[in-house]
């Protein structure tokens, strides 16, 4: 194509995928853009092989022809892996030998939401590195036009067996499983069907317009039909995964959900059996139970930026085995590769119960229990987000405050923390509190409310029911 030049829309460029809604502000005009400067990168790094994936969605098959067809127009050689959840396709690049890989994936956004994940090398490639496809793509930045090649790979079986030979489970468990009506369905029939114990798996079928709930396992109203079939069946624990399965959700016998921080404790408990004094990485956002009793195992806790790319890079240059989010992405380096996937965190999960004497509810109430709000998103315009941090970061420092500034500010008193951060990828403020107490979470919320307004926003409304966490 001589002179290719391309405009993305200035709302899809973020800062860890490319993300738009269909029609409006992504279409298969961006999908072929992206192809031809990712695959121009990707050459110009002495590349030449780039695996491709997509998830359930109804537009995702055409976004994955034309992303195909840009990628061929900049000579690679592309194998396409078919309908897949995200980290199988990230499986697919480690175990093919890729150079790149893309996923195209909504994740668990609205049904008429599409977008692409990308990995450069063993790396995510986000940041910058999405910023600067829209300057090629301006400009027309692109390597010579020429003809790649293209094959189909069907990777599912050894995906599944690779995790299977993970599993170290003493006895089978009684599980529910829920895809979401996501991309993982038929890999979470796969290894329902070839796990020790008792399977029930809803929601299987790969259907983009997600029939019976949005698929965000971290959410509790989406996860209302897999509590309803844990207690009907008496199983020991639900596993719940988002609309491309590199989030997971876990629901506990007695049908109370688990946050991410709080999984996160079970699995990092297990891997510093076999490698203490490991550092254990969660985000800004994890509960301050999470790092003490990391430190309890023999661990070393590392707060560090909200974001899976920016998790993963902090892994690579750690050493860490084990990370997570409090938005259910979880990153084993132990025995795996450091990315983030769902199906392959809960087979590592079911090993771990497989072997306790203690059932997950019973791991769970053994918690110090806290209160937190939920996570609390607010509108702030885009180029207000970040001075209205730097902002009460500023009052924080002159008044001699407790802040850990990992990412926006996180204050600490004797109640306990809260937090403040501007969202990397939305025209929003994200605002969390915890507290051992009602009294003092009550203090916390004020203490945060008065910053807010202080900068000249609304109070959020505080009134979601505070999660016993």
């Amino acid at each position: 194509m001589a002179g290719f030049t391309h405009q993305f829309d200035a709302t899809s460029l973020r800062e860890y995928d490319i993300r738009g809604i269909i029609g409006e502000t992504l279409g298969g005009d961006d999908a072929f853009a992206i192809g031809r400067c990712f695959g121009t990168v990707v050459a110009r790094a002495g590349g030449s092989k780039v695996a491709v994936g997509f998830d359930g969605r109804l537009s995702s098959p055409m976004l994955e022809e034309r992303l195909v067809a840009g990628l061929m127009a900049s000579g690679m050689a592309v194998s396409r892996v078919g309908l897949c959840p995200t980290p199988m396709l990230y499986y697919a690049a480690y175990a093919l030998e890729q150079d790149g890989a893309v996923m195209v994936t909504g994740s668990h956004n609205p049904p008429n939401y599409n977008g692409f994940k990308s990995m450069i090398g063993k790396k995510p490639f986000f940041g910058r590195d999405i910023t600067a496809l829209g300057a090629m793509a301006a400009a027309g930045d692109v390597v010579a036009e020429t003809t790649g090649s293209q094959r189909s790979v069907d990777i599912a079986e050894d995906y599944v067996a690779r995790m299977l030979k993970d599993y170290d489970g003493d006895r089978g468990l009684k599980v529910v499983w829920d895809p979401g009506n996501g991309s993982g369905g038929a890999i979470t029939e796969m290894l329902a069907a070839r796990l020790p114990g008792e399977h029930h798996v809803i929601n299987a079928e790969i259907d983009g317009n997600f029939p019976n709930h949005h698929p965000d396992p971290t959410v509790l109203k989406n996860l209302e039909q897999i509590i309803a079939r844990v207690r009907e069946t008496g199983a020991d624990l639900g596993i719940a995964f988002d609309g491309d399965a590199d989030r997971i959700g876990v629901v506990d016998g007695e049908g109370h959900m688990l946050f991410g921080d709080q999984l996160l404790v079970v699995l990092a408990r297990d891997v510093l059996k076999s490698d203490p004094g490991a550092t254990i990485i969660a985000d800004v956002k994890a509960s301050q139970v999470l790092f003490d009793e990391v430190a309890r195992a023999g661990g070393v806790p590392l707060m560090w930026k909200t974001g899976h790319s920016l998790i993963k890079q902090k892994m690579a240059e750690t050493g860490s085995p084990l990370a997570g989010e409090v938005s259910g992405h979880t990153f084993f380096a132990d025995k795996w590769y450091g990315f983030d996937d769902a199906p392959y965190s809960a087979v590592r999960l079911l090993g771990i119960l497989g072997r306790a004497s203690e059932s997950l509810a019973e791991m769970r109430k053994a918690l110090p229990q806290v209160l937190n709000t939920p996570e609390l998103r607010f509108n702030c315009a885009e180029d207000r987000k970040f001075e209205v941090v730097r902002e009460v970061q500023a009052r924080l420092a002159a008044a001699g405050a407790k802040v850990q500034a990992v990412d926006g500010v996180r204050v600490l008193t004797e109640d306990g923390w809260w937090l403040l951060r501007a969202s990397n990828t939305q025209a929003v403020l994200v605002a969390r509190a915890e507290a051992s107490t009602e009294a003092g979470l009550e203090r916390l919320k004020a203490s945060l409310a008065e910053q807010i307004v202080l900068s000249g926003l609304q109070v959020p409304d505080f009134s979601g029911e505070n999660a016993g966490h």
